[in-house]
């Protein structure tokens, strides 16, 4: 489905552009995942159609947009906070407009909280009604009373959203949406819906437009990439979409995230190894060593599993990395469990591990299980392991020294005169350059390591 199809351009654009008495500017806040930054660039995408300029100080907006996440409970009550603190805008500026979406909408009890609470808030709309925002704010101005669209599943997608990213040289692109797991701790299958794959040629045409606009790293983007392909007409798999889009022309690489163990094969790790464009570094997220735990989950597959892959990878692709997503005090996780955990961390050697004290989500199956651990206890566990994880890193930087590597340059770097630039193992290196270097490829020599960054030098 084409977002056309939902537009009633000039009617939106003049019903806005008639509520102020100047060109209005947004304010747009995208909170948690890669998934949801690229909602917020279609949120901008289609504000800036609709008539609105972009503006990054919410005190000079007209509009305020707040593209929510729900993952984590603490984070969901920060929103709150968030929400509670443009209370006084609102005052100051009785025309601001306030609308609040994403995946903290998609639960009904957090739309009847923002009804309740926060009368303030003029537009609620779903994380898969970005289209219809701009149709949902003229109706506000229309009817002068509150839009809340209650949460609903969604099993089309809508194509060619207008979009304004937020890089010029890197670009997020989803190949699907939703998700089919439904891990015991996790509450994405709830807000974001079943599994839909996006058409392959839909891909490829958004790929071949990022590519000839000049982007560098393009991140293919679901919650569970490998399992890409299910319920399309055509038969083909996440390994067969990754190789269709390294084959074409241009000078760009391939990231993706993120990876579900139970579904990641060799074949994927054969393709990865077949094409010099697609990045040598795997997240693979484990969540526990423990298998017992894995269970508890619902994780559908066990450490000789997960271990197995692994061993596989580091074989095909010697200079292959690893990421990983842990969750340190699951219920019933005991310290024997937490071992288990280390010591497959040990054994992997990560050089990325994005850590977890887990967080009990209303309407999971996790929130209803027994917990006894208490917070002291999985607080030390999961300070051992970041620790454990830190020298890890440290060792692994370290064995890069004298490599010659292409990097992207990303940004300036934390010492003034130095750039940041990212391996393809998606460890950083930082070395002296001119900032006019930002956003393009380059050879660096690396010269040390300064902790988990590398330090290098530009070469020629």
């Amino acid at each position: 489905m084409q977002y056309q199809d939902f537009v009633e351009q000039d009617r939106v654009i003049d019903e806005i552009a008639n509520y102020y008495d100047h060109p209005p500017a947004a304010y747009v806040h995208s909170f948690g995942c890669q998934q949801n930054v690229n909602d917020g660039e279609k949120i901008k995408g289609v504000l800036l159609q609709a008539g609105y300029n972009l503006t990054d100080q919410v005190q000079q907006a007209d509009l305020v947009v707040f593209n929510t996440c729900a993952v984590r409970e603490h984070a969901q009550q920060r929103v709150y906070g968030n929400i509670g603190a443009l209370k006084a805008l609102k005052n100051a500026n009785p025309k601001l407009l306030i609308a609040i979406g994403g995946c903290m909408v998609q639960q009904k009890e957090v739309v009847d909280k923002l009804r309740q609470s926060f009368p303030y808030v003029d537009v609620v709309f779903g994380v898969n009604a970005i289209e219809k925002l701009p149709g949902m704010l003229a109706q506000r101005i229309r009817v002068k009373k509150r839009v809340l669209m209650e949460p609903a599943e969604r099993y089309d997608i809508v194509e060619n959203l207008p979009i304004h990213r937020d890089s010029n040289f890197k670009a997020w692109l989803p190949i699907m949406y939703g998700c089919d797991n439904f891990c015991s701790y996790c509450i994405v299958p709830f807000v974001r819906g079943r599994e839909r794959s996006r058409k392959p040629e839909d891909i490829l045409a958004e790929f071949r437009s990022l590519v000839q606009s000049g982007y560098k790293e393009i991140t293919l983007l679901g919650q569970n990439v490998n399992s890409y392909g299910k319920g399309l007409e055509r038969k083909i798999d996440f390994a067969d979409l990754l190789a269709l889009l390294a084959e074409q022309e241009g000078d760009f690489r391939i990231r993706f995230m993120t990876s579900h163990p139970k579904d990641a094969s060799r074949k994927l790790i054969d393709t990865i190894a077949s094409h010099e464009k697609i990045c040598k570094n795997l997240h693979l997220p484990v969540q526990s060593g423990s298998d017992r735990i894995l269970v508890q989950m619902n994780r559908k597959y066990d450490t000789a599993q997960y271990l197995g892959l692994i061993d596989y990878a580091r074989k095909t692709i010697p200079e292959m990395t690893f990421s990983s997503d842990i969750i340190v005090g699951f219920p019933g996780e005991t310290e024997e469990d937490f071992e288990q955990t280390v010591e497959l961390v040990r054994r992997v050697r990560y050089v990325q591990l994005f850590t977890f004290i887990f967080s009990r989500r209303s309407g999971t199956r996790a929130a209803l299980m027994q917990d006894d651990t208490p917070y002291k206890v999985k607080a030390e566990r999961i300070n051992r392991l970041i620790k454990i994880q830190d020298e890890i890193a440290r060792e692994e930087a370290a064995l890069l020294a004298g490599e010659r590597c292409r990097v992207l340059i990303e940004s300036a770097a934390r010492s003034e005169g130095q750039l940041s630039g990212r391996l393809d193992n998606n460890l950083v290196v930082e070395f002296d350059g001119d900032p006019s270097l930002i956003g393009s490829f380059a050879e660096v020599r690396i010269t040390g390591s300064k902790g988990i960054y590398l330090s290098g030098e530009l070469c020629g």
